[in-house]
């Protein structure tokens, strides 16, 4: 079973971006790491973690109070601390950012899996365990709702537009790209800061554990937060332009797997879009183990042909980020088209594909 999820709206820019992942903080950071390619995977350090894994891809160094400062952070969870922390890096990229995505005219869409799995077990583990159920930290209650993450980053950084959360695990940042688009095309913001975000937790680690089917491989699970700026193509210089958003599809497969379905995703985007399989630079698939990345990549070959997944390389060095996935791997076709300079006027794809049934893809035209 399909859905488009497109509606009827044009075709926004992307016109900045920024990444806080395993490689480190920043836009820099990411690119650097992606064409170096040097490991990622650390040692879990059992005096901080507890959980089944061996090695994680972690944001070196990240704590919110680290990256934060100590002002308002000290209830901050995880991930929200990743998601603040993306949108200020993309802020301070260039003034014209902080000029365009705040204030009134701004609005921020945040993808995500569940929040924070690690506040909502705490705060529930302490309702059950105190002396009462209500002798808890209300401090930590806000952390339990999925918004949390997306109005802090509102309140940091006075965005004062429509503010949106939307769950869908490695998916989240396709639906948060589309989700933007809408906004944009019925004119509720001027321009929308765009992505998703997820931590590494003991409960995330443990979670991922008990839920890998029996045909998946371990996967070193990742953490970070991909962000976009996407704004209307009127208005603004071909020079800020990185890519134009021509389409986001998505469906929902069931027991025979997700070929069929991703594949007519990709048939219908290029349709809407009026892209040629030829046109197409590179795809980016999320990466999942097992047959599910399997399928992924066997679509992706048969439709554009085994060469277009040469780029972009490394990606796999931050690691399975579930939520954060799909702006990741936006951020990475970004990053290499920047230094190809050839690759103008051609087309990224992005896919991914979840266990829970999910699939989808964007089509970008890179400038």
């Amino acid at each position: 079973m399909s859905s488009r999820t497109t509606g009827a709206v044009g075709a926004p820019v992307i016109t900045a971006w920024s990444a806080v992942s395993p490689f480190g903080m920043g836009r820099s950071a990411f690119a650097d790491g992606l064409r170096e390619g040097s490991e990622t995977a650390v040692l879990i350090d059992r005096d901080q973690w507890h959980v089944p894994d061996e090695r994680a891809r972690l944001v070196p160094g990240f704590s919110p109070r680290a990256a934060l400062g100590r002002k308002g952070t000290r209830s901050m969870d995880r991930v929200t601390g990743l998601a603040v922390s993306a949108v200020g890096a993309l802020l301070a990229d260039a003034e014209r950012n902080r000029e365009v995505a705040t204030g009134e005219r701004g609005a921020i869409v945040l993808g995500t899996t569940t929040g924070s799995a690690q506040s909502m077990m705490d705060f529930t583990r302490d309702s059950l365990t105190g002396e009462q159920p209500y002798f808890v930290d209300p401090a930590q209650m806000p952390n339990t709702v999925m918004n949390c993450a997306a109005g802090q980053c509102a309140i940091w950084h006075r965005i004062k537009g429509p503010n949106a959360t939307i769950a869908g695990g490695r998916l989240a940042g396709l639906l948060a790209l589309n989700y933007a688009r809408r906004l944009l095309g019925a004119g509720r913001a001027k321009a929308v800061l765009c992505g998703s975000a997820e931590e590494y937790s003991d409960e995330r680690a443990w979670l991922e554990w008990h839920a890998r089917g029996a045909e998946e491989a371990p996967a070193l699970l990742g953490e970070g937060a991909g962000m976009l700026l996407l704004e209307p193509a009127d208005g603004v210089d071909a020079h800020h332009v990185l890519a134009e958003v021509l389409a986001v599809e998505s469906g929902v497969f069931g027991a025979d797997g997700p070929a069929t379905v991703l594949g007519s995703c990709l048939r219908r985007a290029m349709d809407r879009a009026g892209v040629d399989p030829s046109q197409v630079w590179a795809a980016a698939p999320c990466g999942a183990t097992g047959s599910l990345g399997e399928q992924e990549r066997a679509v992706l070959t048969e439709m554009f042909g085994p060469q277009v997944l040469e780029e972009p390389r490394n990606t796999a060095l931050f690691g399975d980020a579930s939520a954060a996935s799909a702006s990741l791997q936006i951020a990475s076709v970004l990053a290499v088209a920047e230094r190809t300079p050839d690759v103008a006027g051609r087309v990224a794809v992005v896919t991914a594909v979840e266990r829970d049934g999910g699939t989808g893809c964007a089509l970008l035209r890179l400038r």
